[in-house]
């Protein structure tokens, strides 16, 4: 982990950064996105804020890889403001509501972090200046999620984990990250 963190140093000397962490759910992105926007003054946004609103929510667009986000919002909220230079306003799923939240407002910071599966969805992919993704192994993976949530866990294995896999294996994902990485119990051991 130290060579991504050296060259997202780097990066940051030269300007500003957009960072993609994408990965299998509980490998550690939110941890890592976390840490990261502490370490660096960073802004972190979540790819579950955009998750798809109840009439998004059709067989066709979940029979899409990576079609269980509102990527097109993403694009247009998100990552084209923060290309432009312009200030970043969204508005976040919730999903407790089954609707969109309260709107913000997200900081000018010289790193803007993006953490959540489907971040790396093709047409998004080109917007990032460094990608991570973390992998897991199965079996801490279950441990995990039945540690996080053990009541959400068959849910998980029936259907968000072969959802995410869909989508890591047709758009090759993990191959199109700058850098593969598996996270410790302990991020700052790294």
């Amino acid at each position: 982990m130290n060579k991504a963190f050296s060259e997202l140093e780097e990066r940051l000397q030269q300007g500003k950064v957009l960072l993609g962490i994408d990965g299998r759910c509980a490998s550690g992105k939110s941890t890592l996105g976390a840490y990261l926007a502490e370490k660096y003054d960073g802004a972190l946004l979540h790819m579950d804020d955009f998750f798809l609103r109840p009439e998004q929510r059709t067989a066709q667009r979940y029979a899409t890889p990576g079609g269980n986000v509102d990527y097109e919002r993403f694009e247009e909220e998100i990552l084209k403001p923060y290309k432009e230079g312009k200030e970043i306003v969204y508005r976040p799923f919730d999903c407790s509501t089954f609707t969109l939240g309260e709107e913000r407002r997200v900081p000018d910071k010289k790193l803007l972090i993006v953490e959540g599966s489907y971040a790396f969805v093709p047409s998004l992919i080109a917007y990032y200046d460094l990608k991570f993704f973390l992998d897991i192994d199965p079996s801490e993976q279950e441990r995990r999620l039945k540690e996080r949530n053990p009541e959400k866990w068959e849910m998980f294995r029936e259907k968000w984990i072969p959802l995410e896999e869909m989508y890591f294996s047709h758009y090759g994902i993990a191959s199109k990250a700058d850098y593969i990485l598996k996270m410790p119990q302990n991020v700052s051991e790294s």
